[in-house]
């Protein structure tokens, strides 16, 4: 998961209203007539390249970075800055998650040993300072995971206890090949996912402990622990993010020129040691922080952004931005699901013992309209596709269902799942009128009387999240499930809203909508749906999804990934609700490799390789 995708994200609060009062009767304001596959063709390169300009990215509501060091403790609660742009992984996902081999500090691994050795040789690359980027850079970098894993295993966002980087050696055969040994062997497509997260960082520089201090043996545990320990302290300190020199080493193909503590927007300047691919034609980027979707929107139609996203609110818009000079390219984006996140935890009216009835999960997904969801111009416009799947749409891993819904939108089925389990319906409230086990029962802990009602915690931003839960609510309502959605800002429910992270507000939530939650390359839900996931948001535990995660992960079967999806799926660890397209534009006048633009759609940025067509007004 990118569960960063990362990771952990901060939106700001916009209303409802809206939204709201589009869809209280059901998903029937209107359809709208968008057809997003006409976007689907992304232009060419074209137009001569010229030196200079500034390009504007705007950033998604909420996704605007409090952070620096690349490796953020769960405390942080936010976003790094410039996600890649300054320090490279070992490894860099295209948009369908492969490693670009053009991109990464490394070429591809070679295994041996029946994979538990993995030798890589690193690429010619220079720190900002001239020094080299070493295979004793990457021996840090693990070094420093494992010291923030070790003090709190919700530090970084794809650990599993007992899985990398637990049992993972690495060691340098002098300066350009690092060499990983594995207790246990790993399926290569994991392995390589992972190591498209391990962000390679400046061993000669920040192996230290406090400012000035001395350079520390980071094969220490003791010393990593402490080196970490004070990264994360000095990137706690916003205010010093530009000046303090410790964040100028870099190795990616920008640094940072400016950050604002207060909107989190941020410039970057040319990395001008970096040597990867691109001419480094733009003078600066400027990622500006937005609060709105409607705010963006506004800034389009005065032509002050270069780059973005354009909410599914406004697709109706697209020849409207078209006419004004924007490029617009619309698709799914790859590995992602969009789940109503469960909480099995949560003991407030017994929802952990009727939520751990498959039959009432089986239930509550008959009732999500994903088709009319999407036709709706009060959620979607038109802007979507169904999803019923952990790996998202188009996935070389299906279930074995294909794209056949196994719990579509049915009312009535969900009705008759209750009663044939003991449950009264009644639009009045839904009660348990018969308790205990048993095929006929309402299930095990379950008492007399028990009323059907809980919270839905939903993102505030985007407004196709608030208007899906509501809706989601007004089909419940009809049951007699008291479904109540509370809006609650990204920020709000990535602090409040976990179990890992905030054990304590458990019984605070049931279930909770904070928009997509994107797999990596190799999309297994390792670390999100297996019982100790660090990710693991909602305490979902099964023995047969462990087993099945395993078996992805570890095994060399290639149908495992698959088998995973498909138990998954079924299982219902989440509702699933429509992926929706990702919109996105950019001013015609810049240009680039065609798959730049693309990686946009996992909020991959490759600004290094573009350049302007013709000279900017200053």
């Amino acid at each position: 998961m990118n569960p960063h995708v990362p990771g952990r994200r901060r939106r700001l609060l916009i209303a409802l209203t809206v939204a709201a009062a589009l869809i209280t009767t059901g998903c029937t304001a209107g359809t709208t007539k968008v057809d997003p596959s006409q976007y689907r063709t992304i232009p060419a390169a074209s137009g001569k390249p010229v030196d200079g300009g500034v390009v504007t990215i705007a950033m998604t509501p909420g996704l605007a970075p409090n952070y620096i060091f690349p490796y953020p403790p769960a405390a942080a609660n936010g976003a790094v800055i410039g996600n890649d742009l300054m320090w490279r992984t070992l490894y860099r996902a295209d948009a369908d998650g492969k490693s670009n081999p053009d991109t990464g500090l490394a070429s591809a691994p070679a295994y041996s040993d029946e994979g538990r050795t993995v030798t890589i040789a690193m690429k010619k690359n220079s720190w900002s300072n001239g020094k080299p980027v070493t295979a004793g850079d990457v021996v840090f970098s693990l070094a420093i995971l494992k010291a923030a894993v070790a003090q709190s295993a919700a530090n970084w966002a794809f650990y599993t206890p007992g899985q990398f980087p637990d049992g993972v050696t690495a060691t340098a055969q002098g300066s350009d090949t690092v060499v990983f040994t594995l207790e246990k062997a790993y399926n290569p497509a994991y392995l390589e996912s992972l190591l498209q997260q391990l962000v390679v960082i400046p061993s000669a520089d920040w192996s230290i402990a406090a400012s000035g201090g001395p350079v520390l043996d980071y094969t220490d545990p003791a010393n990593a622990s402490a080196i970490y320990t004070f990264l994360t302290g000095q990137s706690a300190d916003q205010s010093t993010f530009a000046t303090n020199p410790l964040w100028q080493v870099v190795n990616g193909p920008f640094s940072l020129k400016s950050f604002e503590p207060t909107t989190g927007s941020f410039s970057l300047t040319p990395n001008k040691a970096y040597t990867g691919p691109g001419k480094h034609a733009l003078e600066q980027v400027d990622f500006k922080a937005f609060t709105s979707a409607a705010a963006i929107y506004n800034q389009y139609q005065a032509g002050t952004i270069t780059v973005g996203r354009l909410d599914s609110s406004y697709s109706s818009k697209i020849e409207e931005l078209q006419k004004k000079g924007y490029n617009v390219y619309a698709a799914p984006a790859p590995a992602r699901s969009d789940p109503l996140v469960i909480n099995f935890a949560n003991t407030t009216g017994g929802f952990d013992k009727i939520i751990a009835q498959p039959y009432v999960r089986q239930a509550l997904q008959h009732l999500v309209d994903q088709p009319g969801y999407i036709k709706s111009r009060g959620v979607y416009n038109g802007a979507a596709s169904e999803n019923y799947a952990t790996v998202g749409l188009g996935s070389v891993f299906p279930p074995d269902f294909g794209d056949k819904a196994p719990y579509p939108f049915d009312p009535k089925a969900a009705e008759k799942l209750l009663t044939a389990h003991g449950w009264k319906v009644d639009k009045a409230g839904t009660t348990c009128e018969k308790p205990g086990a048993g095929s006929d029962r309402c299930g095990e802990g379950i008492a007399q009387g028990q009323r059907f009602a809980f919270t839905l915690a939903s993102a505030s931003s985007p407004s196709y999240v608030g208007a899906r839960d509501l809706a989601f609510s007004s089909e419940a309502k009809k049951l007699g499930i008291d479904v109540k959605v509370v809006s609650k800002s990204l920020n709000y429910l990535y602090e409040n809203y976990t179990n890992p992270g905030a054990p304590a507000n458990t019984n605070e939530w049931a279930m909770q909508d904070t928009g997509p939650l994107v797999m990596a390359s190799y999309p297994t839900a390792n670390g999100v749906f297996n019982t100790d996931g660090s990710f693991n948001l909602g305490s979902y535990s099964s023995p047969e999804a462990d087993k099945a995660i395993e078996a992805s992960v570890f095994g060399s079967d290639p149908k495992a990934l698959s088998a995973e999806t498909t138990l998954l799926s079924k299982d219902l660890p989440v509702l699933f609700l429509p992926t929706p397209d990702n919109l996105i534009v950019w001013k015609n006048t810049l240009s680039g490799p065609p798959d730049t633009f693309e990686g946009l759609l996992k909020f991959i940025y490759s600004p290094e390789q573009w350049s302007f067509t013709e000279k900017q007004k200053q």
